[in-house]
């Protein structure tokens, strides 16, 4: 255990649907949920205004519709989450050398190690970088981000996960078991919902029960590894450091389909489409994947993966093409997919040509569209909810819903303090046109200021 609360945890609230009140005036302080916008989507993050009503992140689209109809619903626009975490992280980074980023809005800070080596921190001292750090967050990207620190990463995440949203919470040494004791045993980051069920069966509900059972019984009932964790953790005992070479977690992309696909063709012309989403989010990361995995849903809501890892990482959206396509060849469609989907993990910040996959026999190459015959499938709007527009005549905005052939667009950009003006355009308009999201000037000076670093050490 650290004798001084240096492990700090960031985790920007509601970060998708605060992204999105903050560049749409219009949905400001109003309920909102981000996700799929399809039959079968799901919420990816509920705003602070829509989960009164229940709504919450992986829940599915349409009953989180139901229980707040008025919520405006928007697909994710992932480029505006990317370039706002890249500056949250670049203000991490100046309070030390060590970060590690956790997801787009989260990451752990070790604040014992400065650029220049060790330092000493006291409790006053963390709260004073904290809360310099929150400012500066909200200076920078206009949102709110919760921090927790302490001992441990255990305690630093389970303090900011109390303080949301928009607080600060430091642990002091020796205040571990203050914070935990009444906290169910769920809380802590080794027991998922089977390891819960267990601990019920011996009347475990809290971590301070979890303490009062004698780590042999843990064992005996968990195994040593799960059960031995278990019982440091009650004491809020975690040695894991702070890691700023972890490897990121995963890109991945998938698509749940509105009714059941039996056609191989089509499925695979879809999954060609999703693998060059994720090779164009590799390539703007600066990364390469080791690891390819391919994921189906069944008719019967099964779910399967399968997964290969390459020699080494690879960005190259045919090398991806293809590996995705030969881990494909082995799934059942014949009773139909309701999801596809591919992602890439063991992400390096450098690559080199895959040789051994491109030795592969020229049968193993997957079809690049699918044939003239292949079942007519609905078409993904043009202009999905939430889409950044331009148009010739109107000017930017973003899409509010689409159908009929017309789409409602909201003529508006960030820096508005009002809503814009709703206007109506046809689907064919040729004067509409997909955009890029508008950055933020201090997010666009970072991000001009990374550029030009990267360049200077390429």
């Amino acid at each position: 255990m650290r004798a001084e609360p240096s492990v700090l945890h960031l985790d920007l609230d509601a970060f998708f649907a605060a992204v999105e009140q903050r560049d749409r005036p219009s949905l400001r302080g109003k309920p909102l949920l981000v996700g799929g916008t399809g039959p079968r989507g799901v919420v990816a993050t509920a705003s602070y205004e829509a989960r009164p009503y229940g709504c919450g992140s992986a829940m599915a689209m349409g009953e989180a519709r139901r229980r707040c109809p008025r919520a405006a619903v928007v697909a994710p626009r992932f480029a505006a989450y990317r370039d706002t975490s890249r500056a949250v992280m670049h203000e991490l980074g100046k309070l030390s050398r060590l970060v590690e980023p956790l997801s787009l809005d989260e990451a752990y800070v070790d604040l014992a190690v400065g650029h220049d080596g060790p330092r000493t921190v006291d409790t006053a001292a963390v709260s004073a970088l904290a809360t310099a750090l929150r400012e500066r967050i909200r200076e920078v990207t206009g949102l709110t981000a919760s921090v927790g620190a302490g001992t441990s990463k255990l305690v630093a995440k389970i303090a900011s996960d109390l303080c949301k949203p928009d607080g600060l919470l430091v642990v002091p040494p020796g205040a571990e078991r203050e914070l935990l004791d009444p906290l169910p045993v769920s809380r802590l980051w080794s027991v998922g919902p089977a390891a819960a069920r267990t601990l019920g069966t011996l009347g475990v509900k809290t971590v301070e029960q979890l303490r009062a059972v004698p780590p042999g019984e843990l064992v005996a009932v968990l195994g040593t590894s799960a059960g031995g964790t278990l019982a440091r953790l009650a004491l809020g005992e975690d040695d894991r450091a702070v890691d700023a070479e972890r490897e990121g977690k995963s890109i991945g992309s998938e698509n749940t389909f509105p009714r059941d696909v039996v056609d191989r063709t089509w499925l695979l012309a879809e999954l060609h489409g999703l693998v060059g989403g994720v090779a164009r989010r590799l390539a703007a990361s600066g990364l390469s994947a080791r690891t390819v995995t391919v994921k189906v849903r069944q008719h019967d809501f099964e779910t399967h993966t399968r997964s290969r890892t390459l020699a080494a990482g690879t960005d190259d959206p045919a090398v991806l093409r293809r590996v995705a396509g030969q881990l494909f060849a082995g799934v059942d469609v014949t009773e139909g997919l309701r999801l596809l989907g591919v992602s890439v993990s063991g992400l390096i910040s450098w690559s080199q040509p895959e040789l051994a996959i491109e030795e592969e026999p020229a049968a193993a190459a997957v079809p690049a569209a699918p044939v003239a015959d292949a079942p007519a499938m609905p078409r993904r709007p043009a202009f999905p909810p939430g889409a950044d527009v331009v148009h010739d005549e109107l000017g930017r905005g973003w899409v509010q819903g689409s159908g009929l052939g017309r789409v409602t667009l909201r003529l508006e950009l960030p820096g508005d303090t009002r809503p814009g003006r709703v206007v109506t355009v046809p689907l064919a308009d040729p004067a509409l046109h997909p955009a890029e999201p508008v950055v933020p000037p201090a997010v666009a000076a970072i991000l001009a200021e990374l550029a030009a670093g990267e360049a200077g050490e390429a």
